[in-house]
């Protein structure tokens, strides 16, 4: 496959060559911006945080922002003022919202009514902004005869654009560093093939990487329309595509899900949709939403990183990633540093050498290309060995040289698209007044990802209502965090040395003699044999019924 030519080396060249178009550029509610607009926008912005910054080193504007133009508006005057806008992620609470603020080394934060509540007795040494304020407006006012012209720093391929939350190898979250330059060739390179007469739609949020790289950047490519929804609604999803007439979406995680649990009325396939680009959908999702709406799916494995890249292709088996994108020497290595076996596949689609052919994913000779964790040298280091970059991530490859997910090689877990460290949920689940230990580790999910589970050993029996008085009390604990099932045992595996293992408790999963409570969307139930009978018909349903416990191993 032949990459496509890289024409600018900067976001800010790319941006200018829409400085005098008039197509459209943004539809947000019942508003429309020409590109014309949007880059007066973008220097508006930029003016402003010349004057918030002032003659700051550091040179970080935050964005405590639900999907709105005013999210766009600066990220593009980041572009051309060559300083970097940090996306700062909702979801967080507490202790761990102060430390994305803080260790990112915001001097600003624009916040709004929607989110200005989470910041309330943090000490933050940052200058907060409400963008529906009358110091902002009256600083937009005040610059309303701005230009788009970058300055010299945003013309230069190394500056610092972007800084991308992931989780962090200690508990607190890595930023990724995302150059201006990287930035240009993701857009240029995208095999995401949108013209100037398409619209992206995107509720995926902007903080993430996958809204930036994979819907607004195509079109800020070709000079199309990117239309968005201030957070994602399943309810709403149709009448926006209809409304906006998409003709491409992006996804991550359980949004298919969410859009399918929606009644059928045969309306879906009344829409302007070409295609639809994502990551860990479940093949049933896939296949459903593609008979209802008509509409083509493909999925692909990335990272902020820009490490590794697998395009999922048409041939590609179905539960399978793709094959590495060209440009990309990638092999999967055993935990001994050999080269993994390649998958043997029993009669029913069992992994018969899951010893031999499940490693890390890890990509060759990239360590150019990672521009690293700000303020983490050591979460730099943990990923690099020499040239090659270890993605802690876990597969295996067949013998057509398609790749397979398999997990993760840490104390992670990936619940909705966004990975997890489990230490602070510990720390928060210790609160509990019965709780000895609480060990937090990650089981499959029926349709994609993760599932948050905790093993609790307790000095008193199990309240499901007392536990759950007290989550719903912890106001730092992440809606992603939640405990999907709870395990209490006073008998956990532990290891020599005496710490709670955790690869047994994942390999065992559910699958226990324990008692286990399950998550129903308002309380706790216990797993009974009729319930567990459900959970793994569940798997069947969505083609993961490997992943269920008994077919788990200790990787």
């Amino acid at each position: 496959m032949k990459l496509p030519e890289i024409k600018h080396h900067t976001m800010a060249a790319l941006f200018m060559e829409r400085a005098e178009d008039d197509n459209p550029a943004l539809r947000f509610e019942d508003s429309t911006w020409t590109w014309r607009e949007l880059m007066h926008e973008a220097a508006v912005r930029c003016a402003v945080a010349n004057d918030l910054l002032g003659d700051a080193e550091i040179r970080h504007i935050g964005l405590l922002l639900e999907n709105t133009p005013e999210y766009l508006f600066n990220v593009a005057g980041a572009v051309l003022g060559g300083y970097t806008v940090v996306g700062i992620n909702p979801t967080h609470r507490g202790a761990e919202l102060a430390q994305d603020i803080t260790a990112t080394d915001c001097r600003v934060l624009l916040t709004e009514d929607a989110h200005a509540g989470l910041l309330d007795g943090l000490d933050l040494p940052t200058r907060q902004i409400d963008v529906n304020g009358a110091e902002y407006a009256s600083l937009l006012a005040a610059h309303q005869d701005a230009v788009p012209e970058p300055v010299e720093a945003a013309l230069d391929p190394s500056t610092q654009l972007l800084l991308l939350f992931t989780s962090g190898s200690t508990g607190a979250p890595k930023a990724v560093r995302l150059s201006t330059g990287r930035w240009a060739i993701i857009a240029q390179a995208n095999t995401i093939d949108l013209t100037s007469d398409d619209v992206a739609y995107s509720a995926m949020p902007l903080f993430h990487g996958n809204a930036l790289m994979s819907a607004w950047a195509p079109t800020i490519k070709n000079g199309g329309t990117f239309a968005m929804r201030r957070k994602f609604s399943a309810s709403n999803f149709l009448p926006d595509i209809q409304k906006f007439g998409a003709t491409f979406f992006n996804y991550v995680g359980r949004s298919l899900a969410y859009i399918l649990a929606q009644p059928e009325t045969g309306e879906e396939r009344n829409n302007s949709l070409k295609f639809g680009f994502g990551t860990e959908a479940s093949k049933r999702d896939r296949e459903e939403f593609s008979r209802r709406f008509e509409c083509m799916l493909f999925e692909s494995y990335g990272s902020s990183e820009g490490t590794l890249f697998i395009i999922h292709t048409p041939d590609t088996p179905d539960g399978a990633l793709g094959k590495p994108q060209p440009g990309f020497d990638a092999v999967v290595l055993r935990a001994d540093g050999t080269e993994a076996e390649v998958d043997r596949f029993g009669p029913n689609g069992e992994l018969l050498n899951p010893q031999e052919a499940i490693g890390e994913f890890v990509s060759r000779g990239v360590a150019p290309r990672f521009e690293g964790y700000y303020n983490n040298p050591e979460a730099t280091a943990a990923r690099l060995q020499g040239e090659d970059y270890h993605t802690g991530d876990l597969g295996y490859v067949d013998e057509d040289g398609f790749w397979w997910f398999a997990g993760r090689t840490s104390d992670w877990l990936r619940v909705d698209s966004e990975n997890l460290a489990v230490a602070p949920i510990e720390r928060i689940f210790a609160r509990f007044p019965a709780v000895v230990t609480a060990a937090v580790y990650g089981v499959p999910d029926p349709h994609t990802g993760d599932q948050v589970m905790v093993a609790l050993h307790l000095t008193e029996d199990f309240d499901p209502q007392a536990w759950t008085a007290f989550l719903h009390q912890q106001a730092d604990l992440s809606t992603k965090s939640w405990p999907m099932l709870v395990r209490v045992s006073d008998n956990m595996p532990v290891t020599a040395t005496q710490k709670i293992n955790k690869p047994v408790l994942r390999a065992q999963s559910w699958a226990t003699s324990d008692p286990v409570w399950r998550w129903n969307g308002t309380s706790y139930e216990p797993l009974d044999e009729s319930a567990r009978t459900t959970l793994r018909e569940e798997y069947f349903a969505h083609d993961n019924a490997h992943l269920l416990p008994d077919a788990a191993s200790d990787q």
